[in-house]
């Protein structure tokens, strides 16, 4: 552990009881702890006595609930007036990130505005703010009712995607081609009652589907790398395949960082990760959902091996610490895929070809958590991968054949569930 006179970060929110967000976190702790800092871990009592790996690596932890609003600074301000003192606050869930900068914003400490981070948490107000910035947005509506969404399709062109304000890992989301499935995709919304509760009806943006990974340094966001995409096909899409750097000319990736760049600046943020989905479109970039942490589904393991050396949650630390950074570094020069296991609904019986995945030398990280005897159930989210298989090479196409190979070799058999 740190010694007590060492800078001190408060951690806010933990990590969230799923492999993903634990691996994250633990990465995110040992590199400050690799730079010295003392670590204050808040989450959730319930969250933090099923993630004891976490606690084990936190100097202190304390039962703090992220997501009661204001909850978090006023449990700081306490800490304070009983004499803690915190030089670093950060966090990498996306339900705490309104905590993280109400407690950064407590403490006069870097950080971004809650209110821009309240912004771009709400879909409808992200979409709604960068269209008046200049931005190309899909036309979308907030409904409250199918008479509403009704309306609106009748008002724009489809196909059209049905999906909640405030959600993540593509739950609840609808590609619809006609009023007549409407009423199916608000059965699909998260709690399947949208009765008094807000929803998004917006064009279906028609065009390969890529992210920005990055990290804001002085203030300024800088991007790491590009990631293109390949979707489950509709109607409940999600991602299989992540490809880091994403596969493009030279000149259409210039374009795509400038607009993520220029996107960030206008959204008036400026502190920690960002993960910025868009679309690349006849119109040029069209922006979709912005995210002020880490991207998900194991990026935060790839992007080490296409750029030599990165400590992504590392940056951060040094950026608040005024330590130097070497950003002509930060490029990518290697390649990495990731492929996302989702069987065909059913009951599994048997899986087939995993040996071999786990003895592969180029193998990143690989995981299956399932086994024979389990249902799968029909897809509807990024819940419904069952496993993934990440490699690296030294470019990305060499990367990503090698990912669909090694799927390829996977075979999942099932029979009918009862």
């Amino acid at each position: 552990m740190a010694e007590a006179s060492s800078p001190h970060l408060l951690f806010v929110g933990g990590a969230g009881n799923a492999t993903l967000g634990v691996d994250v976190v633990e990465t995110a702790l040992r590199e400050a702890q690799a730079r010295g800092l003392r670590i204050h871990v808040t989450n959730q009592e319930a969250t933090l006595a099923a993630t004891p790996t976490v606690s084990a690596l936190a100097d202190t932890v304390s039962a703090v609930d992220f997501s009661v609003r204001g909850e978090s600074a006023a449990w700081v301000r306490e800490r304070i007036a009983a004499g803690d003192q915190y030089e670093v606050v950060f966090g990498v869930r996306e339900m705490a990130q309104e905590a993280v900068a109400e407690v950064a914003d407590a403490l006069g400490l870097p950080g971004n505005a809650p209110d821009a981070v309240h912004r771009v948490r709400t879909k409808d107000e992200a979409r709604a703010h960068l269209t008046a910035e200049g931005f190309l947005q899909p036309a979308f509506r907030v409904c409250v009712d199918e008479k509403e969404a009704r309306d609106f399709l009748a008002a724009s062109t489809g196909p059209w995607v049905v999906k909640p304000r405030d959600a993540m890992g593509s739950e609840g989301v609808t590609r619809i081609e006609s009023a007549t499935e409407l009423a199916a995709a608000l059965e699909f919304l998260p709690g399947n009652d949208t009765e008094g509760v807000s929803f998004i009806v917006e064009e279906f943006v028609e065009g390969p589907e890529y992210s920005a990974e990055g990290v804001f340094m002085d203030g300024a966001p800088h991007v790491l790398a590009l990631t293109s995409k390949e979707l489950l096909p509709p109607p409940n899409f999600f991602e299989i395949e992540y490809v880091i750097p994403a596969i493009l000319p030279d000149e259409t990736a210039a374009e795509i960082e400038k607009q993520v760049v220029a996107a960030l600046t206008a959204l008036e943020l400026r502190f920690g990760q960002f993960h910025v989905e868009l679309w690349w479109t006849e119109r040029g970039v069209v922006l979709g959902e912005v995210h002020v942490r880490n991207a998900g589904g194991w990026i935060h393991r790839m992007l080490p091996h296409v750029i030599p050396g990165l400590e992504w949650f590392g940056l951060v630390y040094d950026d608040v610490l005024g330590r130097p950074v070497d950003k002509a570094a930060l490029k990518p020069v290697r390649g990495s895929a990731i492929r996302f296991l989702v069987p065909p609904p059913g009951r599994l019986t048997a899986i087939e070809g995993w040996d071999e995945v786990l003895a592969h030398p180029a193998l990143i990280h690989a995981e299956l958590a399932i086994a024979p005897g389990a249902v799968v159930a029909e897809h509807r989210s990024v819940w419904n991968r069952v496993g993934h298989i990440a490699v690296g090479a030294d470019t990305p196409e060499e990367a990503r054949a090698l990912a669909r190979k090694l799927e390829a070799g996977v075979r999942f058999v099932t029979e009918p569930a009862e």
